[in-house]
């Protein structure tokens, strides 16, 4: 190719290939030279590098395994990952330069893209890589295809990431923080809040009795004014981020449900006490935005879920301390709210997988709480 050596095409359809087919994007890093960092952290590895850096012998390659690592564990750190399986694919080796096993790392060496044929577990996790490194296009045709379908998929994913992100206006928060406010201000005006209370709480004896609306009415219920005023807020805080990333529709159904999911904890394990309010459905937001903010680590970083977490902790903390306070409601609410997010999803980055493995995990855990509830004779 005009202008282009053998490793420098090679490089290009790599590169072609992770972006366009598999999903990963660019990773900006400052002093890692003639190498190419893409990242996908719902791929099978999630750090791929793209080499040309010439690695004259095996001392050589110790020290970019070793500075690979380093680079990968400062990753780890700010996306919150365990592990992080890492191809290295090397275009440019001395002879003398022996590829070993690694943990968590794979190692590859391609001076043309036959060579992809000695290495079967690449077939295991990208079984078409073969065949999509083939272009009808040559020289500069070649180049400026792979410019142009690169650049395409970079502006869909802006597009749709920027989707995500772009204000919406909450106007589900609005409508929940309004029906609360006039529950609480009827029982207020009309001095029958203690009726209020006792007619829609939770409270086990009655739910098993047939009254199952008191699951969902106990959540617009609110003992006073400082409670109601504290949980509107949070609501109106959390609410606002969790519908913009949602949507108007699954953040409903993650509101009431995570709501039952937090009612039905807290009547299990709360025996004997009538509970009322909304922050089994705000801390069920707290869960989704923790899932949230988990699977876009990448654009946010841990920021997102550095903020949540404190929150948590610390009404959870409160709530051990003060035993007036429903914390198996805020329990129940939280994990529901996680696995509800997952089973929903979001637009552009869920996987069908995880969805399928959200709505298996969600019936688990509300098949459970129904059956102890109900049917076990407690």
């Amino acid at each position: 190719m005009e202008g282009f050596n053998d490793k420098d095409v090679i490089i290009m359809k790599l590169l072609h290939y992770f972006i366009t087919e598999q999903n990963y994007n660019p990773v900006v890093l400052h002093g890692a030279k003639n190498e190419i960092w893409l990242e996908n952290m719902n791929g099978d590895y999630k750090i791929v590098r793209l080499v040309s850096n010439y690695i004259h012998n095996n001392e050589q390659l110790d020290f970019d395994k070793f500075k690979t690592r380093k680079i990968v564990k400062n990753i780890k750190k700010k996306t919150l990952n365990v592990s992080m399986p890492v191809l290295s694919i090397f275009v440019d080796l001395g002879d003398n330069v022996e590829l070993k096993d690694e943990k968590d790392m794979d190692l590859v060496y391609l001076e043309s893209e036959n060579d992809i044929k000695k290495y079967d577990f690449l077939y295991k996790h990208f079984p078409d890589i073969d065949k999509k490194l083939t272009f009808k296009e040559k020289g500069m045709s070649l180049f400026l295809k792979i410019t142009d379908d690169i650049n395409n998929k970079n502006m869909v994913e802006a597009q749709r990431v920027d989707q995500i992100f772009k204000p919406k206006k909450p106007i589900v928060t609005y409508s929940l923080i309004v029906l609360n406010v006039i529950v609480f201000a009827i029982g207020v005006l009309l001095n029958n809040s203690e009726t209020i209370i006792n007619s829609f709480g939770d409270y086990r004896p009655l739910i098993l009795a047939g009254e199952y609306y008191r699951m969902i009415t106990s959540m617009f219920v609110h003992a006073d004014i400082f409670h109601i005023a504290f949980n509107m807020y949070a609501l109106y805080l959390l609410g606002s981020q969790a519908e913009g990333f949602f949507g108007h529709f699954k953040f409903l159904i993650i509101y009431l449900l995570s709501g039952i999911s937090g009612s039905l904890l807290s009547i299990l394990l709360n025996l004997d006490t009538v509970s009322v309010g909304a922050s089994g459905a705000i801390f069920g937001i707290m869960g989704a935005l923790l899932y949230f903010g988990y699977n876009f680590r990448v654009y946010l970083g841990n920021t997102l879920v550095r903020e949540i977490l404190p929150i948590i902790g610390i009404n959870l903390l409160f709530g051990f301390m003060n035993p007036g306070i429903d914390n198996f409601g805020h329990i129940g609410g939280l994990i529901g709210g996680i696995v509800l997010a997952m089973a929903l999803g979001f637009k552009a980055r869920s996987k069908t997988s995880d969805r399928i493995n959200g709505i298996i995990i969600s019936i688990l855990l509300f098949g459970f709480l129904i059956y102890m509830n109900f049917f076990a004779g407690i």
